[in-house]
């Protein structure tokens, strides 16, 4: 007996999980995307012989993801956008930077999203956006995509905790949290941030030897 509704589109799904974690409500765009680029081990890989049927309301086709809105943030939003999220996760000799896995159009789909909560995100990140390029330029007559490493840290330092943020950089400051909260999110819902954790599920294992015997102890279970 199915127990989920026969017909349930995207934009209800969002609009059910809006006030939950921040990551489950756009991981079928975010680690469907990845899934299609990825090695046959990997942990995000599916088959595509073995998906069917698909894109039906209820199994939606995760290897080819739709976002049924336009999404709203302009080039120049982007491009700030893209400069704050590398200075959040930076390439390293672990994994990419949060650009080349795709994050800022994570956020840009999340703002664009038809619904209150994502709404009053939009204001927060678009807010933000314009407050960080004045911020440059207000020190180093620049945009932010366009200051070196150094004078980004300069500003992102200042923003980067809101309780100890001064009274001039509070708006600032809560815009870098709702950031910081969106890159994380689109980060770790891909492949390249499942192996940075690193996360180890969804693959098969040729054996299961269950706990190990200090664990059992530990939990007074032996």
């Amino acid at each position: 007996m199915n127990e989920y509704p026969d017909k349930i589109g995207r934009r209800d799904a969002l609009k059910r999980i809006a006030t939950a974690a921040t990551a489950v409500a756009v991981v079928p765009h975010v680690a469907g995307a990845a899934a299609a680029d990825q090695p046959a081990d990997g942990p995000a890989r599916l088959n595509p012989a073995a998906a069917v049927p698909r894109g039906t309301p209820t199994d939606p086709d995760l290897l080819n993801p739709v976002v049924p809105w336009k999404k709203i943030l302009t080039k120049d939003e982007l491009r700030t956008t893209s400069a704050l999220c590398d200075v959040i996760i930076p390439a390293d000799d672990r994994s990419p930077s949060a650009t080349a896995v795709g994050v800022p159009d994570f956020i840009d789909e999340w703002v664009s999203a038809p619904y209150p909560p994502f709404e009053e995100d939009r204001q927060i990140v678009r807010g933000g956006l314009a407050w960080i390029n004045t911020e440059s330029h207000k020190r180093f007559q620049k945009e932010f995509a366009d200051l070196t490493n150094e004078q980004k840290h300069a500003i992102c330092d200042d923003i980067c905790h809101e309780p100890k943020a001064k009274p001039e950089h509070k708006v600032g400051a809560r815009f870098f949290d709702k950031m910081r909260n969106l890159t994380l999110s689109g980060f770790y819902t891909t492949a390249e941030g499942w192996k940075d954790l690193p996360y180890v599920g969804n693959v098969s294992l040729a054996n299961f030897d269950g706990p190990p015997p200090e664990v059992l102890k530990h939990l007074g279970l032996v």
